[in-house]
């Protein structure tokens, strides 16, 4: 019998005044559409100041939480990538989105996104129970449909193209990836590559001999990826360009338990796991060791590093509750991968998808080495010592093969002799199993019989075998992370939507404090707001120094919308006893701290090492009424 898990309903939308907040971050320049005076393109965004500033600090967070934590070997690689590459990577065949066109002007749509919108509105107006579930489970899966689905769903509920109202294309899939050249011959062909993971792949066997030749171990890359999306859309959740962190964690594939796993194994995590997808739409709260113990989630390192990114999502000011993991469907997943989980944020435009936690088995290993003709696997010691083995070695027929498939028998005499070991043993046993094995390269399909091929088998004492590890692989999208902070940290004043702020984690803020002279242009207050602006600079927290010709409730209430979470104010008792105010953005709280005093304060709470109420109980308040 199965069990039973306790379910509970999550909210579809994150219920905040979005308009206000996108406002504010282009107007801040958090960030602004790209050559916007040229009229913009879409998909594609700057970053300005403070928005520079909070993609650092993630990043930062990000190194220290999983590169320096788990002792990960990062490397960076090239973005312009060859053909041959997304060849055997699989993406030139499968990366691709459902695109339909209006019948009449031929103007493209993403078809997920369509169908998406569509059922949304009929759940605003359903008052049918029944009836709005059915429409919530068809939004739920609309980018997991095949293309007769999806078609057969849009013709059913007679969905036609926005703005024309026309009628739709039957979907078809479009490649994302941008096509370009390398060099000025144009017959090599390129992409800009749409994730980072290939360069670790094709550099696996260097990763391997700096780690000593042992699995496993984990290599991490950040850099930008490039994907021309049909329909970009949702600030920074949708773009044609965007920052990927991508780690590849490689390990023996019969071996997938995680050393470090009771250090997370009883963290709760919100789970959506196919079978609530499918039925009630609901979620559970288990613990990590729970889900991997009833089969929930596949293996210990797939769940390690779901509650790693869980603590990290955490850290960096994405609040719990608007937080859950979404497993894969079956007709979602690659059909290589073993379990796949998305760690989705809730904001305003509803469930994102922010991280990705797939076991891809050993597909990417494999297909580079049977493309590239080079070894990516590893050697294992047997752990009881050497052994007596059985060991095949395989013969081509080469003069069968030619007499057979003539000029066209290179692709596959080089393919089988590039065969691993374990391959060899696999290829026998299909051969054996079947009596043909149809082999597609390079467009053409080759059936090899067993008249073609010589097995010998003899005993040998080895001392371990060559494996393919498999890979696990969490990959996180930073924008779409720092809009999901954004949007998380974004409120008012009391209930003045006109005094909004964005209440960011002081180790994220962009700035980590202001500098305010009570007075505009008084000589006397300078000497002491360089000196203390110094002092932070010494200590490496970035400050801003404001004295542009407002009252200083003004001034507070630019710098809290940039976030800055403490600002520090000169004023005539700085000159009487070289104290200063220090007032905290999300309280208003204001204290009287020593100069010498305010940076070490500042850099102690900033790095966690104390807390804003810790200070409050060791410097006397400070009542005032600038803030109003």
């Amino acid at each position: 019998m199965a069990k039973v898990y306790e379910e509970f309903e999550v909210p579809s939308k994150l219920p905040i005044n979005r308009e206000a907040l996108e406002n504010l971050c282009v107007r801040r320049f958090f960030f602004s559409p790209s050559y916007s005076i040229y009229g913009g393109v879409k998909g594609l965004y700057d970053f300005g100041p403070p928005g520079c500033a909070i993609k650092a600090n993630i990043i930062d967070a990000w190194r220290k939480h999983f590169i320096l934590e788990e002792n990960m070997l990062e490397i960076d690689t090239a973005t312009v990538t060859p053909r041959v590459v997304f060849h055997h990577s699989g993406h030139l065949a499968k990366f691709t989105d459902l695109m339909v066109k209006d019948v009449l002007t031929n103007i493209p749509h993403r078809a997920d996104h369509l169908l998406e919108d569509f059922m949304e509105k009929l759940m605003e107006k359903e008052k049918d129970p029944a009836k709005y579930q059915e429409y919530k489970l068809i939004r739920g899966q609309a980018d997991n449909y095949s293309p007769e689905e999806l078609g057969n769903i849009i013709k059913q509920f007679n969905i036609k193209a926005p703005d024309t109202g026309n009628d739709l294309s039957d979907p078809f899939p479009f490649n994302l990836m941008f096509h370009t050249q390398i060099g000025p011959t144009g017959n090599n062909d390129g992409y800009l590559r749409p994730e980072t993971a290939q360069g670790i792949f094709v550099n696996f066997a260097r990763l391997l001999e700096y780690n000593g030749g042992k699995i496993p171990f984990a290599a991490a890359t950040i850099g930008l990826a490039y994907r021309n999306e049909i329909a970009p859309r949702n600030a920074l959740l949708r773009v044609r360009e965007f920052t990927l962190a991508e780690i590849e964690h490689f390990v023996h594939p019969e071996k997938k338990n995680h050393f470090k796993f009771d250090l997370v194994k009883d963290i709760k995590l919100t789970l959506f796991p196919q079978q609530q997808q499918t039925s009630t739409a609901k979620c559970i709260k288990i613990s990590v060791e729970e889900a991997v113990n009833d089969k929930i989630i596949d293996n210990q390192t797939l769940a390690y590093y779901m509650a790693r990114t869980y603590l990290f999502l955490l850290h960096i000011g994405v609040h719990d509750d608007k937080l859950r993991f979404r497993q894969h469907l079956c007709t979602e997943k690659a059909h290589y991968a073993q379990d796949c989980w998305d760690a989705e944020i809730l904001t305003s435009y509803g469930w994102v998808e922010c991280v990705g936690h797939a076991d891809r088995a050993c597909y990417d290993l494999t297909s580079h080495q049977a493309g590239s003709h080079k070894d990516l696997s590893c050697f294992e010691l047997f752990e009881d010592g050497p052994r007596e083995v059985d060991v095949i070695e395989m013969k081509l027929k080469k003069n069968i093969i030619g007499k057979t498939f003539g000029k066209l028998q290179k692709p596959l005499v080089e393919h089988l002799e590039h065969l691993s070991e374990s391959e060899i043993v696999a290829f026998k046993e299909a051969l054996d199993a079947s009596g043909a094995i149809a082999i597609d390269l390079e467009g053409t399909s080759y059936k090899v019989v067993p008249e073609m091929i010589e097995f010998n088998i003899s005993k040998k004492k080895k001392t371990g075998t060559r494996i393919t590890p498999s890979v696990i692989e969490p990959s996180y999208g930073i924008g779409r992370i720092l809009y999901s902070v954004l949007e998380h940290s974004f409120q008012a004043r009391g209930n003045d939507e006109k005094r909004t702020m964005v209440a960011l984690l002081p180790s994220i803020a962009p700035v980590k404090c202001s500098v305010i002279p009570l007075v505009v242009n008084n000589r006397d207050f300078r000497p002491y707001v360089t000196r203390i602006s110094n002092a932070l600079t010494v200590l490496g927290l970035s400050n801003k120094v404001d004295d542009v010709g407002q009252s200083i409730g003004k001034r507070y209430a630019r710098t809290d919308e940039i976030g800055i979470p403490f600002g520090i104010t000169v004023d005539y008792d700085t000159l009487k006893d070289d104290t200063v105010t220090v007032r905290e953005r999300d309280s208003m709280s204001q204290i009287r701290v020593p100069i010498n005093n305010v940076a070490p304060l500042i850099s102690s709470i900033v790095n966690g090492v104390t807390t804003w109420e810790v200070a409050r109980t060791e410097y006397p308040e400070f009542i005032s009424v600038s803030d109003e």
